[in-house]
């Protein structure tokens, strides 16, 4: 098995692509930690994980203050054998017209979904290098972080950050044999998403900018972030792939 031995972390791990990944990486073999704030949601995922003979704990962290992280993470990597992949997954998506964007939805995005990034990345990465042994890490970004439209200008600076923040990451860890990638899902059927794709007209619109004809599911994504994570992309750094079903490629002639 891919992971077996080693200890995996994954933020916003109780539902969406977090726990599509948890479950993934449980079943190949790595010890699990899920955060998220969901103590309800994430102490049933890990408890069922466990009761299928995988070693997962659930642990309530707040992503975005640098005291939870810290603990947190130091918590894992004693309960668990230390920290070998972190998936910084954690982030929510508020819509809002620009002129009508608040200024608490702009700082609550970024701390989600950047800020997180940062200080959950920090947090992995000082253990990591501690520990001597190398390491993975893979963010979480979006096409948001490409296309934008008028109704989520901080999802899209968010994610934009992201992909700035993993290629410095990269960079910065290198040398210790760290890396770090970030996957870019294209539009996926979660929590964060459902709202708006019970729409009929927004998920034929959405499909119809899609050249696979489907949306994607939490495992399409999840299988992109084990990739990264593994051994197969050891030879792989400072990279977004965006898992978009060729959403990206396509420009409709005029």
């Amino acid at each position: 098995m891919r992971f077996d031995g080693k200890t995996a972390v994954v933020t916003g791990g109780a539902s969406g692509i977090g726990l599509a990944a948890a479950r993934r990486f449980a079943a190949e073999g790595a010890r699990v930690a899920i955060l998220d704030l969901d103590g309800t949601g994430g102490d049933a995922e890990a408890a069922r994980l466990a009761g299928e003979g995988h070693e997962a704990r659930f642990y309530a962290c707040d992503v975005t203050d640098g005291a939870s992280v810290t603990e947190t993470f130091a918590r894992v990597a004693a309960d668990l054998g230390g920290l070998d992949v972190l998936h910084a997954n954690a982030g929510i998506q508020r819509l809002s017209p620009f002129p009508e964007t608040t200024r608490e939805e702009w700082d609550a995005t970024l701390a989600a979904n950047l800020t997180s990034v940062f200080l959950c990345g920090q947090a992995a990465a000082r253990i990591m290098i501690r520990q001597g042994r190398g390491g993975a890490i893979v963010t979480t970004s979006s096409i948001g972080a490409l296309l934008s439209a008028g109704e989520n200008a901080a999802y899209s600076a968010s994610k934009a950050g992201v992909n700035a923040l993993t290629r410095s990451m990269a960079l910065s860890l290198a040398p210790h044999g760290i890396r770090v990638n970030a996957v870019g899902p294209g539009t996926t059927v979660t929590g964060m998403t459902g709202g708006l794709l019970e729409h009929q007209q927004v998920r034929d619109y959405v499909l119809s900018r899609t050249p696979l004809r489907r949306l994607a599911d939490p495992d399409d994504i999840a299988g992109v972030v084990l990739f990264l994570a593994g051994e197969d992309a050891r030879y792989i750094t400072a990279q977004t792939v965006y898992a978009d079903g060729g959403r990206l490629a396509l420009n409709f002639t005029v």
